[in-house]
């Protein structure tokens, strides 16, 4: 009986130690991709104008008049048509940007990007 006990234990704390293994491995994994997709999309400074056409929200810089997606568009709820500085991550590639912060730039500011 003393044995079967033993036997028991044994194997549900190598059963709890393969689990704990495993879940490591994945998030070692989700890091890993998170590095990346950060690394492909540096933090910029941009200024431009926010455009709304229904629900989707659009950003153009004045730089080169270019127009990008927003990824998060409630972050710029009650800016559309204003002139904005926005901190965001650029995705080239898609064409879109995820922003991280926005500050509403005066009538008289300079139209440049940095």
């Amino acid at each position: 009986m003393k044995k079967l006990l033993m036997f028991v234990v044994a194997v549900c704390f190598a059963c709890s130690t393969a689990a704990l293994a495993q879940d490591t491995g994945k998030s070692c994994d989700m890091e890993k991709t998170k590095g990346k997709a950060a690394a492909s999309a540096p933090l910029k400074t941009l200024k431009g104008t926010v455009k709304a056409e229904g629900d989707k929200v659009t950003f153009v810089s004045d730089a080169d008049q270019k127009s990008w997606d927003v990824m998060n568009p409630e972050t710029l709820k009650g800016h559309e048509g204003h002139h904005v500085q926005l901190k965001a991550h650029v995705y080239a590639d898609k064409n879109s940007i995820h922003v991280m912060s926005v500050k509403m730039l005066g009538k008289g500011s300079e139209k440049s990007s940095m």
